[in-house]
């Protein structure tokens, strides 16, 4: 009578772990990308900031950064 209780609760701890990694898994798949900005990351409890692009908008390029409202002349 023993052994069917130990298979039991041998498979069920078989089949929690095994749900456990199928949720860590859709979690990983369902993580926001890189620009939406920061996200929590279950799996380890931290936050995650994700390392900013640099722009490469051409109308940038066009306007000097120290003078963006100098009226023209």
């Amino acid at each position: 009578m023993a052994k069917n209780a130990y298979t039991f609760a041998k498979r069920a701890k078989e089949l929690a772990k095994k749900k456990k990694k199928e949720e860590k898994l859709q979690r990983k798949t369902e993580r926001p990308s890189v620009e939406d900005g920061p996200y929590f990351d279950e799996a380890t409890g931290e936050i995650i900031y994700p390392e900013p692009e640099p722009a490469t908008d051409p109308a940038s390029d066009k306007t000097p950064a120290s003078e963006p409202d100098k009226p023209a002349s």
